[in-house]
C-alpha cells in the first residue's frame, strides 16, 4: 500500500480534529445535561455536539474522495479546503449560540450577513464536493 497524498493527509487531520472537537462538546453536552434541572442540554450544544460528529465523518469521506481523484494537490486543498472550512464554521456558530444560550434558532433570529454566510456556505460545500466527485470519475470511471 503506497503512502497517501499530503492533500489526503491534510484531510484526514482535519477529519481527526473535528472528531477530537466533538468529543470534547460531548463533554459540555454531558455536563450540561446532569446539572440542568430539566438534564437537557442547551439546544445549540446538542446541535454543536451531533453536527461535529456528523462534519468529522463527512471530512473523512472527502478524503476518500481526495485521494482516489484526478485532481492535482491545488484542486484538492482548495475544493476540500472551502468544504472544511465551511464544516468549522458551523460548529463554531452551533457552540457561539450554546454559549451564550441566547436562541433556539439562529436562523428566526438572524444576525446580519446570515443568509450570505448560509449561501455561502451552500456554494463552497455544494461546489467543493462536485469538483471532488468529478475528480473521482474522471480517474475511477472514465
Amino acid at each position: 500500500m503506497g503512502e497517501l497524498g499530503i492533500d489526503t493527509r491534510v484531510v484526514v487531520l482535519a477529519s481527526g480534529a473535528i472528531f477530537l472537537w466533538a468529543l470534547l462538546l460531548g463533554v459540555w453536552k454531558y455536563r450540561q445535561m446532569m446539572t440542568n434541572t430539566d438534564h437537557q442540554a442547551h439546544f445549540y450544544v446538542d446541535t454543536a455536539h451531533r453536527a461535529a460528529l456528523l462534519y468529522a465523518f463527512a471530512t473523512l469521506l472527502v478524503a476518500v474522495f481526495v485521494e482516489f481523484g484526478a485532481w492535482n494537490v491545488v484542486v484538492n486543498l482548495m475544493a476540500s479546503g472551502a468544504m472544511i472550512l465551511f464544516f468549522v464554521a458551523a460548529i463554531g456558530t452551533y457552540v457561539y449560540h450554546g454559549w451564550r444560550r441566547d436562541t433556539d434558532n439562529q436562523l428566526r433570529d438572524r444576525a446580519p450577513g446570515t443568509s450570505v454566510f448560509m449561501i455561502t456556505l451552500i456554494v463552497a460545500e455544494v461546489g467543493g464536493f462536485a469538483v471532488l466527485l468529478a475528480g473521482f470519475v474522471r480517474a475511477q470511471l472514465l
